[in-house]
């Protein structure tokens, strides 16, 4: 059992002023309650952003040099490697992804994203002299925005946290981070590790609760910007918030990526591509691969290919290094998952591997089969929206054009990707999908040299490379008289 009953404000623990409630962790697996964790209050909230204020206004961190706060990072990313074993298993307790792909995606890839941030800053041009116009100097400089409100979902806790909190700070800004509920306790070890890289009192703090705690922090007049990861319903009322307040903000929203299958493709070769990119972390991944556009005339061979893998995957246990599939992070997300199901059904798309049954073997959890529709079209509801589970729809076209035209329709633009025996006809069709990132023979691999972000009702800004550094800085312009 993880218990805590305290918030980490200005660089300790301490009592809740008037966060009484208490947000009980529950198992995706068994169903049982593994850990609690106290709720803040308003008047936490008050105290976490007065904290990082005051971080900021007067304390060291934003006049360190950035090689100081590069030094101070790397001295976490220390720690934070000697707890990863801690972390993986925590997270695979709390949302269900299985513990191999928690080791590695969950809690590697942020560690590789904070040295990468490091290495990062180490080459950013925090100044800059260019000639003026009217023949002098002007000399530009990158300063920190301010406080940043960093609100995370679930689905990838660490990874969204490390890509908004540590970037922030190796600019400058002091930042208030709200977790998701269900993944509370993974931010609570963040904090310990924080603490114990001896960073300065209120650079990070941490403000668990619901949604009234987030509109709470993304309305505060302490905070400069927001960084907002979750819904595109939530993200419209994060920038109204913010346009209120004239705040900065960036969103990372949904995604419906559509996968250009072309027809010099291997079935085997694409089926594997998809299966990484589409059904990790049970599908809860916002640029996952939902929908795979076939060519009419070989749809039969890459719909058997996908469902022999799918069908294939070890449903299971998330401890179990074996498992595959684990379940979904809340009973909510399973119910609204069966739901797409039978809509798909109902709408005359033929399932072809899976269904809303739990899987066979379990009797608990929040499970929800590998499931594959066929014969779907992009008008129904399983290929406009974003299900967030492990639920694939094949819609089959006549030739590149319509293709293309079918990966375009849609009110998002965050990810997709083209399979092809030809990378330069992969590039080709990459250049006509309107997307912020775009992967070719592959689901896109974020890597953290290249900015992440999406198009349309996907949201705005971007993070990772030297773009997500830029996310939290603003630029000064001086000019010298004589």
């Amino acid at each position: 059992m993880y218990d805590r009953d305290q918030l980490f404000i200005n660089g300790k623990w301490a009592a809740p002023v008037d966060g009484r409630d208490c947000i009980s962790v529950v198992s995706p697996h068994s169903e049982a309650v593994i850990g609690h964790a106290v709720s803040a209050g308003p008047a936490d909230v008050n105290r976490a952003v007065d904290a990082a204020r005051a971080a900021f206004d007067a304390g060291p961190w934003p006049r360190m040099q950035p090689a100081e706060r590069i030094e101070a990072i790397t001295r976490l990313a220390g720690i934070y490697n000697e707890r990863r074993a801690d972390m993986a298993t925590l997270i695979s307790a709390e949302i269900g992804a299985p513990i191999t792909f928690a080791k590695r995606a969950q809690v590697r890839l942020p560690l590789t994203m904070m040295s990468a941030f490091c290495n990062l800053a180490a080459g950013y041009q925090w100044c800059q002299d260019r000639p003026g116009l009217y023949g002098k100097n002007i000399r530009i400089r990158k300063q920190p925005v301010g406080v940043v409100a960093a609100v995370v979902p679930w689905n990838m806790p660490q990874f969204l946290t490390v890509t908004k909190v540590v970037p922030a700070l190796l600019a400058g800004c002091t930042v208030v981070l709200k977790p998701a509920p269900e993944s509370v306790l993974d931010a609570q070890l963040l904090a310990d590790l924080v603490a114990a890289a001896d960073l300065p009192p209120g650079a990070l703090n941490v403000v668990p609760g619901g949604r009234e705690v987030g509109e709470l922090l993304v309305r505060h007049p302490g905070v400069d910007k927001v960084s907002f990861t979750g819904s595109t319903a939530a993200g419209r009322q994060v920038a109204l918030a913010c346009a209120q307040g004239l705040k900065q903000v960036s969103l990372e929203l949904g995604g419906k990526s559509a996968a250009v299958v072309l027809d010099d493709a291997d079935p085997s070769a694409v089926a594997t591509g998809i299966q990484m990119a589409s059904l990790a972390n049970s599908g809860q991944v916002c640029n996952a691969l939902s929908r795979i556009l076939v060519p009419h005339q070989r749809k039969d061979e890459f719909v058997d290919a996908l469902a022999a893998g799918m069908a294939s995957m070890t449903v299971g246990d998330p401890a179990d290094p074996a498992t595959q599939i684990g379940p979904l992070a809340a009973q909510r997300q399973q119910e609204r998952v069966r739901g797409y199901i039978e809509s798909g059904k109902s709408e005359g798309a033929r399932v072809v591997t899976g269904g809303s049954q739990m899987p066979d073997g379990l009797d608990a959890g929040w499970y929800v089969r590998p499931t594959l529709f066929s014969d779907a079209t992009n008008d129904m509801r399983i290929a406009r929206e974003e299900i967030f589970g492990p639920v694939l729809t094949v819609i089959s076209y006549r030739d590149e054009d319509e293709a293309i035209s079918i990966a375009n329709d849609s009110e998002y633009g965050l990810a997709g990707s083209v399979f092809t025996g030809d990378v330069e006809r992969g590039y080709g069709v990459a250049a006509r999908v309107r997307s912020g990132t775009f992967g070719v023979n592959e689901g896109y691999i974020m890597d953290p040299a290249a900015p992440f972000g999406g198009v349309k009702n996907s949201g705005y800004g971007r993070e990772l490379g030297t773009e997500g550094i830029d996310s939290y800085t603003v630029s000064q312009s001086i000019s010298t008289a004589g």
